[in-house]
C-alpha cells in the first residue's frame, strides 16, 4: 500500500478521487479551486471534509472542520456545494451544525453605553451629576467609537492604550484616567448580556497615569484670612453658599439643590436626598447653630434677591435649574472655593480633634471594615455627631481673630441680614 509524502492538491472531481490510493496513514488531497475543500483519504474510505477560519479585526476567532460525507455516498459535485455552504457559515461567525445566534460581540459601544446609562446608573438611582461624566466621556471622548462593535476592543485593547495616551496629551492625565474608568464599567456591564465578549475588559491593559491628591485645603492659620476674603464678595447668596460648604464639608454640588423641605428645623438637619452614589447614599449633615445662622441668612438673601421666583430652593438662581449652577470664583477674590473647602473641613475637623471615624460620617464616606455594618449613622446624629459638627464650626467661627463689633464678626453671629452687607 502506497504511502504518500505529503498532502496533495488537484482539482478534485469522481474521476481523480477514485484514482487515490488508500494509506496506512490518512493525508489530505485539497482541491485548487475552492480553498478550504479537501478530501481526507484513509485505509478504507475516502471522506469529503470543508476546513475554514473565522477572522475579525485581524484577529483569529476559531477554526472549524466539517465532515461533508463519505465518496460513493456523495459524488465531488454535491460535495463541493455543500463546502461552499459550510465555509459560507464559517465566514460569517457561524459554525456549522450549531443553531444560529446572535452575532458575536454585535453589541455597539453606544448600545453598551446607553444600556448601562438606563439599567444600571438611573435605575440604582445616580445623580445626574455622575451621569453626565459618564455622557461626556462616551459621547466626546469616545465619539468616533459609538457605533464600532465593543467586542472589537476587547480583541485590540491597543486600541485602548492608544486612545488613553491621546486623551492624556490632549485633556491631561486626571481626565484621561476618569474617562477609561467609565469605559471599563460600561464593558463590565455588557459583557454580563453578552458573555461571548472579549473575558478581559481591554481597558485593563492600560498603565494609569499617576494621580496626586491635589492638597489644597486650608488649616486653622488659613481661615481668617479667607474669612475676610469671603465677606467682602458682592453676592450675598453666594456668600453664603461658600461659606455653608466649609463649614458642611459638604459636595457642592449637593449643597445647590438643598431645598426648604430637607432643612429638619427641629431635628437639626438637612438632608441630601441624592449625593455622590445615587439615592441609596442620601444622609443628613447635622448642623452647628453657626450652619443654622447661615442657613437662615442665606433663606432671606433668596427672598430679597429672588422675590418673583417663589423658590423652594435654598440657593435660587436665574438658571435653567433654578438654583445656584456655576460655584466657582474668580481665586483673585475668594482663593478658595469648592473641593477645597471640602477638603479644609476635612482638615479642620482633625485640628479639631474629631476622630477619623466621626469625620467619614460626617463626610458621608463609605466605611470599610469588618464593623462598619454595625455603626448605625442615625443613631449617632442627634447629639454625638452634631457635638463633632459643633466643634469644627467653633474652629471656623471663634478662631477668627478680630474684633467683636467688626462687620465681619456680626455678620458670622448674626442670622440677621442687614448686618451682612459688609
Amino acid at each position: 500500500m502506497k504511502v504518500p509524502m505529503a498532502d496533495q492538491r488537484e482539482i478534485l472531481t469522481d474521476k481523480s478521487i477514485a484514482r487515490l490510493s488508500a494509506a496506512e496513514k490518512q493525508y489530505k488531497v485539497r482541491d485548487s479551486e475552492l480553498p478550504g475543500f479537501f478530501v481526507l483519504v484513509g485505509k478504507r474510505r475516502k471522506t469529503f471534509m470543508a476546513q475554514g477560519e473565522f477572522w475579525r479585526d485581524g484577529v483569529r476567532e476559531f477554526t472549524a472542520q466539517v465532515k461533508l460525507g463519505e465518496f460513493g455516498d456523495l459524488t465531488t459535485r454535491q460535495a463541493r456545494a455543500g463546502a461552499k455552504e459550510a465555509l459560507g457559515l464559517i465566514a460569517k461567525g457561524q459554525r456549522p451544525g450549531e443553531a444560529p445566534t446572535i452575532k458575536r460581540g454585535s453589541i455597539t459601544l453606544r448600545q453598551a453605553w446607553e444600556r448601562y446609562r438606563d439599567a444600571h446608573m438611573e435605575r440604582k438611582g445616580r445623580s445626574s451629576g455622575t451621569i453626565e461624566n459618564y455622557r461626556d466621556h462616551m459621547e466626546r471622548l469616545f465619539k468616533d467609537w459609538l457605533d464600532n462593535p465593543l467586542a472589537r476592543l476587547g480583541r485590540q485593547p491597543n486600541l485602548v492604550i492608544e486612545r488613553h495616551d491621546k486623551i492624556t496629551k490632549e485633556n491631561g492625565p486626571y481626565i484621561a484616567n476618569g474617562a477609561l474608568r467609565s469605559l471599563r464599567a460600561v464593558y463590565n456591564h455588557a459583557r454580563k448580556g453578552n458573555p461571548d465578549l472579549p473575558a478581559a475588559n481591554p481597558v485593563s491593559a492600560i498603565d494609569w497615569n499617576k494621580e496626586r491628591r491635589r492638597n489644597t485645603g486650608m488649616g486653622p492659620n488659613d481661615i481668617g484670612t479667607w474669612l475676610k476674603e469671603l465677606h467682602a464678595l458682592d453676592n450675598p447668596l453666594r456668600r453664603e453658599f461658600h461659606l455653608l460648604t466649609l463649614l458642611s464639608g459638604s459636595r457642592p454640588t449637593a449643597l445647590k439643590a438643598v431645598r426648604f423641605e430637607h432643612i429638619d428645623w427641629r431635628g437639626r438637619l438637612v438632608h441630601i436626598p441624592k449625593p455622590k452614589g445615587g439615592e441609596e447614599k442620601a444622609f443628613d449633615i447635622p448642623l452647628s447653630r453657626p450652619m443654622i445662622r447661615c442657613i437662615i441668612r442665606a433663606i432671606k438673601w433668596g427672598r430679597v434677591m429672588y422675590p418673583e421666583r417663589r423658590s423652594s430652593l435654598l440657593f435660587p438662581a436665574d438658571s435653567k435649574e433654578g438654583h445656584l449652577v456655576e460655584h466657582k470664583e474668580n481665586r483673585n477674590v475668594l482663593s478658595k472655593w469648592g473641593n477645597d473647602l471640602r477638603q479644609s473641613y476635612r482638615t479642620l475637623a482633625q485640628a479639631a480633634g474629631v476622630s477619623e471615624l466621626d469625620i467619614h460620617l460626617l463626610m458621608n464616606h463609605s466605611l470599610s471594615g469588618v464593623n462598619a455594618g454595625y455603626i448605625t449613622r442615625d443613631r449617632l446624629l442627634r447629639d454625638h455627631l452634631r457635638h463633632q459638627q459643633q466643634r469644627i464650626s467653633d474652629l471656623v467661627v471663634h478662631g477668627l481673630q478680630v474684633k467683636r463689633d467688626t462687620p465681619l464678626a456680626r455678620w458670622l453671629r448674626s442670622a440677621r441680614v442687614d448686618e451682612t452687607a459688609g
